[in-house]
């Protein structure tokens, strides 16, 4: 069973899959939140046969939804209404940040890495790796249940 992970953003959408066995999640892509992002979804969905989805929840320090989530919830019902799919939410909190402290590396970067790495964080590379963090955290937690 495939799982498609979201990291829903106001400007770009994270996405990660699963593996065929549900148990890895990797990062796919970024795409933009604008009028072309469900058919984008629909594509990646239908190409790599997803049958579940997965939907960070975006909540503050204290664990409470923030003002992201009333956005996340219109994109939920937006899912809902275009694919027949069961759509789970999954707690984020800085998955965003983990990510980007992932990809940092401890070593003296050279000038054209440290252009590279603000490049690659301006690409938004970090949205897709969230996704990744988010779908992993939510196949772990369904993997665990089942033992």
């Amino acid at each position: 069973m495939r799982f498609l992970g979201i990291d829903y953003g106001t400007k770009r959408i994270g996405i990660a899959i699963s593996d065929e066995n549900g148990s890895l999640a990797f990062p796919k892509e970024i795409i933009f939140n604008d009028e072309n992002t469900l058919r984008k979804i629909k594509d990646i969905i239908k190409k790599e046969n997803i049958e579940e989805l997965v939907i960070g929840e975006s909540v503050d320090f204290s664990g409470k939804l923030n003002i992201l989530s009333a956005r996340i919830d219109i994109f939920i019902s937006e899912l809902k209404d275009n694919f027949d799919l069961p759509i789970n939410k999954q707690k984020e909190f800085l998955t965003s940040m983990e990510a980007r402290k992932a990809g940092d590396n401890k070593r003296t970067l050279s000038q054209s890495q440290v252009h590279s790495k603000v490049k690659q964080k301006k690409s938004g590379r970090v949205d897709a790796s969230a996704a990744a963090l988010i779908l992993q955290r939510y196949l772990d937690k369904i993997n665990n249940l089942k033992k």
